[in-house]
């Protein structure tokens, strides 16, 4: 019994438990435990969680992309209308389909990738993004095997962020059917007024290209005069958020270019990219 005793005085444990409450070491002791506890739980918490917040991201584009299209209401099946699209991985250097699975790539990881990205020149880096993945994911809204809609994802950066959306253009690769960005922590009621539906709705119709096929898409400063020639080209400006709205062009022009998807709506046109 006395040995019992003298192991249990002699264990660290117990000796802590046993001092004061208001003891340095106990408190010190404490509050490592919590933490300890705590971390444990979080990381419990983040593994047990991670398919939900998967599936949760998945539904989120799916959204905006039925957003984009004109396809999205209060009442949309978002699973069931997103069959309608046909999910394709480009090659965007020769405008060629990819057999990688779509389900399987993530072009913004692909991106940080030195095995799977392009690191962009200066001249080439319009949008502000240094490197972009050697492929990218769009999606084909089909009807009777008809391509109606392509859905193109853009991201370029603004005044403080990195802007993230996706752009449709309709069957005859031109009109814009509309542009939706889903992630960007622009200022709000300035550079965050690329949420606003109303000036989102200034899109759709817009020409992206002029008869030579060079980008034109772009926003002016002010509102756009529609008795002046272009003003299929030009989008109203962000009222005191001129370097969001120059992100904006810049990345637009961007991935429409030769540079993002200009070589896969080539072939679309063609016809040999379908």
């Amino acid at each position: 019994m006395a040995m019992e005793q003298q192991t249990k005085k002699s264990n660290p444990f117990t000796e802590l438990l046993d001092l004061p409450n208001d003891s340095p070491k106990k408190t010190l002791f404490v509050a490592i435990m919590l933490c300890l506890v705590c971390s444990i739980l979080v990381a419990i918490s983040a593994v047990a969680l991670k398919p939900q917040q998967l599936a949760n991201k998945e539904a989120d584009i799916k959204k905006n992309i039925l957003a984009v299209t004109g396809l999205l209401a209060d009442d949309t099946d978002v699973n069931k209308a997103f069959k309608r699209f046909e999910v394709k991985i480009v090659d965007l250097a020769t405008g060629k389909y990819s057999d990688i699975e779509p389900n399987t790539y993530d072009q913004y990881k692909a991106a940080k990738d030195p095995a799977r990205n392009v690191i962009l020149t200066a001249e080439q880096d319009r949008a502000n993004i240094r490197k972009r993945a050697k492929l990218a994911t769009v999606y084909l809204l089909k009807e009777n095997d008809v391509v109606k809609q392509v859905v193109l994802p853009v991201h370029g950066y603004g005044l403080w962020s990195t802007l993230y959306g996706f752009i449709s253009l309709e069957s005859d690769l031109n009109t814009i059917g509309g542009l939706q960005f889903y992630a960007h922590a622009e200022t709000p009621g300035l550079g965050g007024e690329v949420d606003n539906p109303s000036w989102r709705d200034q899109w759709k119709g817009k020409k992206a290209f002029d008869d030579q096929g060079n980008v034109k898409i772009k926003l002016i400063r002010g509102k756009v005069d529609y008795t002046q020639a272009g003003a299929e080209h030009q989008i109203d400006g962000l009222s005191g958020a001129t370097l969001t709205g120059n992100g904006v062009s810049n990345l637009v022009n961007y991935w429409l270019g030769d540079h993002g998807f200009g070589p896969y709506l080539t072939k679309m046109r063609s016809g040999t990219g379908q």
